[in-house]
């Protein structure tokens, strides 16, 4: 049982849903974005998910996919990335981390060699552009260190394809909440809808995320999903208004699930 198990298990003793809180590695730069994932935890961000910066984040809206670029300018890279998690974990060693992340740049770099090297350090990895099909002998490597390959699901998910998918999931299923790009505006009917569908095929919790942006989002989602996923807003909060500002807004986002169970 790794950082993640243990916190999943913890949201459902507390019958409450978890926030999971997206940044890009190295944005603006090493230092900054080290201060900010330090503090994370501490705000109530039950879930880190930190993405390895990528020259073409085709999934990503306009906010992220210029956080990348930032990232990038700024020297952050796959190596740098494990340097940066090495950092958060002397300060927070309790809260899980997921790697959200494109095939290219951890095969560029090794995805062994990866695993290998963030043992015991993060939870878990969601590579966003590798088919169900071809997951096979990454989830081998990670198993073997006592992490998951996050499964991903989309609103047009067959429900043969969902069933197929849930045979060998674990962790937590990550759900878009709409098709398109992260950032996107949210349809929480078709959302409601969908995720009646998704709960009684799959026995891990689900995470809802794209589109999620602000408190009023959070409170109708709080409780009827298992978590709720937070990146541009946050990561252009962060890049608009700096640390402060972003933790505030964490720990009002984080409140809000406490106090709907």
């Amino acid at each position: 049982m790794n950082r993640l198990d243990k916190k999943l298990k913890e949201l459902k003793q507390e019958k409450r849903s978890g926030l999971v809180c997206y940044f890009t590695a190295g944005d603006p730069d090493f230092s900054e974005s080290c201060n900010l994932f330090s503090q994370l935890g501490q705000a109530g961000a039950d879930i880190i998910e930190i993405g390895i910066p990528f020259s073409d984040p085709v999934a990503d809206g306009e906010i992220i996919q210029a956080a990348h670029i930032r990232a990038l300018s700024a020297g952050q890279t796959v190596s740098k990335t494990i340097e940066l998690v090495k950092k958060i974990r002397l300060n927070d060693n309790k809260t899980p981390i997921v790697f959200m992340t494109y095939l290219n740049p951890i095969m560029q770099y090794d995805f062994e060699k990866l695993v290998f090297e963030t043992e015991n350090l993060i939870d878990g990895i969601l590579i966003l552009d590798v088919p169900h099909e071809y997951q096979d002998n990454f989830k081998l490597i990670l198993n073997a260190k006592n992490m998951h390959l996050i499964s991903m699901t989309a609103p047009t998910t067959r429900l043969d394809r969902l069933e197929k998918i849930s045979e060998s999931a674990t962790g937590f299923l990550y759900h878009v909440a709409e098709n398109g790009l992260t950032g996107g505006n949210l349809n929480l009917p078709n959302l409601e809808k969908k995720i009646a569908e998704i709960k009684p095929i799959f026995n891990i919790p689900i995470a809802i995320g794209f589109g999620i942006k602000n408190e009023s989002h959070v409170k109708t989602l709080a409780n009827k999903v298992d978590m709720v996923v937070i990146g541009s807003a946050l990561v252009e909060t962060f890049f608009k208004q700096g640390v402060d500002e972003t933790i505030e807004k964490i720990k009002k986002f984080a409140k809000i699930l406490r106090d709907n169970k």
